[in-house]
């Protein structure tokens, strides 16, 4: 099979972490007899100084040309440090998910034996944690009418969810649940929202047609509590925008990094797959930034664009490998034990592969 993709690296370590996942996709074309076409596009810092614009027309066509997307990161402090700024770099990834049609975000979420002592948390409380966030990534406060009143002194941001926005996300929710242990978890604020109180009619609506899923709901304060009390209760969860950003972060400490969650956006057009830890300016450049994560989201790419499970399969049993070897970056790397490069992490995942 011949792979169109797009090769999005984005700000701060993206460029590192898209490299060494590169590799992987390259090793596990070698040895299934596909090949790759790489094309590069800009988002995010890296497309406002080369064209102006966070998404220029050239990357956007560049994306929905592709079978797929691998994305780094955006980001960057002389952005983030200037909060007058009109042109920012996240921008970028929310106008990419906006015209792409990126409307559900996939975020699995697991644990490695030989990482457990790296979690917060004790390791009896996520010793086998197995579950899914599925975001709404396309509606909510993200994308709502904002601005300034009053001279500046009072600000806004509009929060607004459609039916078929909510129906579309919770279909492919509780479709996820059927395929997994059957549970399903609608997390909202429908004691307060009314945006929460529609996404409860709705999926109350839906349960019907799922009957084999056992389907709770959760107000979101209490869900970030449970996600730290007990992260074996959960199987799929499924909310709006704003929340899935927050629980999604905070769902990272199970796993011990944030260097190990990779992700999927898919919807309309070209699916996307990035790891979730963001741009990490301080460490651009270092050759220190922890790549599992984006060699992940290739696992992810192979599996939800091509339907490849074998070749997604070699690149998780190639990670969970250099894992089991200690052969990782300082982040996960033992007490008084080597830490491995970037690169050098991104190479010896290849030749596993």
């Amino acid at each position: 099979m011949k792979l169109k993709i797009a090769e999005v690296p984005g700000d701060g370590i993206g460029p590192e972490v898209v490299g060494q996942a590169v590799k992987a996709v390259d090793a596990v074309c070698r040895k299934f007899g596909h090949s790759a076409e790489y094309t590069m596009a800009y988002v995010g810092a890296c497309a406002i100084d080369r064209f102006g614009d966070p998404y220029p027309e050239e990357s956007h066509k560049i994306c929905m040309d592709s079978d797929a997307v691998l994305f780094g990161a955006v980001g960057d402090p002389k952005y983030d440090n200037d909060p007058t700024s009109k042109v920012r770099p996240e921008q970028g990834l929310l106008a990419i998910r906006k015209k792409l049609g990126l409307y559900a975000n996939i975020r699995p979420v697991e644990t490695f034996k030989s990482l457990l002592y790296k979690s917060p948390l004790k390791e009896g409380l996520v010793d086998g944690a197995d579950f899914v966030c599925v975001r709404e990534l396309t509606g909510g406060m993200y994308f709502g009418e904002k601005g300034r009143r009053d001279n500046g002194d009072t600000a806004f941001d509009t929060n607004v969810y459609h039916r078929f926005e909510i129906e579309r996300i919770l279909k492919l929710a509780f479709e996820y649940a059927m395929r997994r242990h059957r549970h399903l978890t609608v997390v909202d604020k429908a004691n307060v929202l009314e945006t929460s109180r529609l996404w409860r009619q709705v999926a109350q609506g839906m349960e019907h047609e799922y009957p084999d899923v056992q389907t709770d709901y959760m107000f979101v304060d209490n869900a970030s509590m449970q996600l730290i009390r007990c992260p074996k209760f959960f199987d799929v969860i499924v909310t709006e925008n704003t929340f899935g950003d927050i629980l999604t972060d905070e769902a990272s400490c199970i796993s011990g990094s944030m260097g190990l969650l990779a992700s999927a956006s898919i919807g309309e057009h070209t699916s996307l797959f990035e790891p979730i830890h963001g741009s990490y300016p301080q460490a651009a450049g270092k050759n220190i930034a922890n790549p599992l994560a984006a060699i992940l989201s290739a696992a992810m790419m192979f599996e939800y664009s091509f339907g490849l499970m074998e070749e997604g399969k070699a690149i998780r049993k190639a990670v969970a490998a250099s894992i089991e070897a200690g052969i990782v970056t300082e982040d996960l790397a033992s007490e008084g034990a080597k830490a491995y490069s970037t690169t050098e992490v991104g190479d010896w995942v290849a030749k596993h592969i």
